[in-house]
C-alpha cells in the first residue's frame, strides 16, 4: 500500500516561494497506473486541486494557479515536489500530495500546514 508523506517549511513570507515535498513509499512515481497531485485545502474552504505531474514527467496545472506554480519530480528518490511562487497570505493551507487513479485521488498525504506571513 502506498503511503505517502509531505515535508517543508511551514512558514514562508510573502512574495517567496513556497517548497513542499512529497516522498512516496510502496509504489513507483513512475508507475504508468497513476498520477500524482498537489491539492491544497485554505482554512475554512474547500479542497482545491493545484496541479498532477504523470508518470512520464508531464505536468498539467490548475488555470488559476498557473502562472506560479510547478511540479517536478526526483525519481531516484520516489519523490515529487510543489514550487508556488510570488506567495500571498491567501496560499496560507493545508497542502496535500496524492496518488490519482482515473482523475481520482485514492491515496493521501497526512498534510503540510503552511503559514504565509511576515
Amino acid at each position: 500500500q502506498v503511503q505517502l508523506q509531505e515535508s517543508g517549511p511551514g512558514l514562508v513570507k510573502p512574495s517567496q516561494t513556497l517548497s513542499l515535498t512529497c516522498t512516496a513509499s510502496g509504489g513507483s512515481i513512475t508507475s504508468s497506473s497513476y498520477a500524482w497531485s498537489w491539492i491544497r485545502q485554505p482554512p475554512g474552504k474547500g479542497l482545491e486541486w493545484m496541479g498532477v505531474i504523470l508518470y512520464d514527467g508531464s505536468t498539467n496545472y490548475s488555470p488559476s494557479l498557473r502562472s506560479r506554480t510547478s511540479i517536478s519530480r526526483d525519481t531516484s528518490k520516489n519523490q515529487f515536489s510543489l514550487q508556488l511562487s510570488s506567495v500571498i497570505p491567501e496560499d496560507t493551507a493545508v497542502y496535500y500530495c496524492a496518488r490519482v487513479q482515473y482523475r481520482t485521488p485514492h491515496y493521501w498525504g497526512q498534510g503540510a500546514q503552511v503559514t504565509v506571513s511576515s
